[in-house]
């Protein structure tokens, strides 16, 4: 990785005038916490559930404390609707289509859905037969996350997924047939032993069976997994490297567009990720859920309690670590999510999600310009594709 100098910087900005939530797009997330089985590679808040099935009971309880958490972050919103649903975990597809009903009701009586609202659902293939696909259309899903990870029967045993590749076909096919127009397939690559023709295959299949949405990622090998402990054989960095380049080649000759480090669309893309990295606000409930939002004097952080039994002993949870984003950091947070869009976003964007001035930051941002490594246009921030090449780097400087 390149090393460039260091651009020292008098602090950088005084406040701006109040900033004004109304005008920040806001988001909610919805944690599942539960697993039919913790895979070796996951360091996600995921738990696996007895017996590999949610009680009855145990979904309605939870659900019930969801309702009950939201209510604590009414006064967030500010007024706002919400423009954007992201069910994540765990696997989401544990609960019933019916129990996304009811709560989708209790929440839009709190705090309305926008008109359109994206509701993202993740699923895996092998969960997916709680309920048709269509029920999940019904009960108000428009948007589905299908996590395969690999098409390799091989490989998904080596990942520790419960799914096989016609279960991964399958899931994708039933959701077409369900009536699902948006269809994201998280896929990753540089898995344990894979090939380069593996990796290519994977992103094949997912073209070739119907998804409008990849999320193409390499496995890293996160602290506190089972592959952290077994460090199992990944492939060298001559395949990784041909992996990229040819995959990223595939996808663009079949008309998907990379608009993202990691995403790569063949239609709308993903409203909820784009606020994340627009520096949009998104309230957050469930067991480790992690929320942020702003108020007239700033930018907040907050998250809930990790294990789901914690979460369910006192309703409604409390916001942990509900601490404001300190001035000095807000350039690094604010960069870290809009440079990874390959457009960038509109530099109007940062003084009104910040409340700092971007004026502070002329020196820093004339030098990365000069150096090629972000476009050479006042009005836009983004990365230029060399600068994306370094992009760890090019964040760095705004530390």
């Amino acid at each position: 990785m390149l090393k460039y100098n260091k651009i020292h910087l008098m602090f950088r900005a005084l406040s701006l005038t109040d900033l004004n939530p109304a005008v920040i797009p806001l988001s909610l997330y919805i944690h599942m916490p539960w697993c039919v089985r913790k895979c070796p590679y996951c360091d996600f808040n995921s738990h696996a559930v007895p017996d590999g099935k949610l009680s009855l009971d145990l979904e309605q309880e939870y659900l019930q404390a969801l309702v009950a958490d939201f209510k604590t972050q009414i006064d967030l919103a500010q007024g706002r609707q919400i423009h954007s649903v992201f069910i994540g975990g765990g696997t989401p597809s544990l609960i019933s289509a019916q129990g996304y009903q009811w709560l989708f009701a209790e929440l839009q009586a709190l705090i309305p859905f926008a008109a359109g609202c994206e509701i993202t659902l993740e699923a895996n293939p092998g969960t997916v037969e709680h309920d048709p696909f269509a029920d999940y259309l019904t009960a108000g899903i428009n948007r589905l996350s299908i996590g395969v990870q690999s098409f390799n029967t091989e490989h998904l045993k080596k990942l520790g997924r419960i799914h096989s590749n016609a279960d991964a076909i399958s899931a994708i096919a039933h959701a077409r047939e369900a009536g699902f127009q948006r269809i994201n397939v998280d896929l990753m690559h540089g898995l344990p032993e894979q090939t380069l023709a593996q990796a290519l295959n994977d992103l094949k299949l997912a073209v070739e069976n119907g998804a409008t949405h990849i999320s193409w990622y390499q496995l890293t090998i996160e602290p506190n997994t089972v592959f952290f402990r077994t460090q199992p054989v990944l492939p060298v960095d001559d395949v990784l490297e041909a992996i990229q380049e040819q995959g990223e080649a595939y996808l663009k000759a079949h008309g998907f567009i990379n608009y993202e480090v990691s995403a790569w669309r063949k239609e709308l893309p993903s409203a909820h990720n784009l606020n994340y990295w627009q520096f949009g606000d998104y309230l957050a409930i469930g067991a480790g859920a992690h929320g942020k939002v702003t108020q007239a004097d700033g930018v907040y952080r907050f998250q809930k309690t990790r294990l789901p039994k914690d979460y369910l002993a006192k309703i409604p949870a409390e916001h942990l670590q509900f601490k404001r984003i300190e001035a000095q950091d807000m350039p690094f947070e604010f960069m870290m999510n809009a440079l990874r869009l390959n457009e960038g976003v509109a530099a109007r964007l940062y003084a009104e999600r910040t409340g700092l001035r971007l004026e502070s930051l002329n020196e820093l941002l004339t030098s990365l310009r000069q150096r090629k490594l972000m476009v050479d246009d006042t009005a836009h921030l983004a990365c230029t594709e060399q600068g994306h090449v370094f992009l760890n780097s090019v964040l760095e400087e705004f530390l």
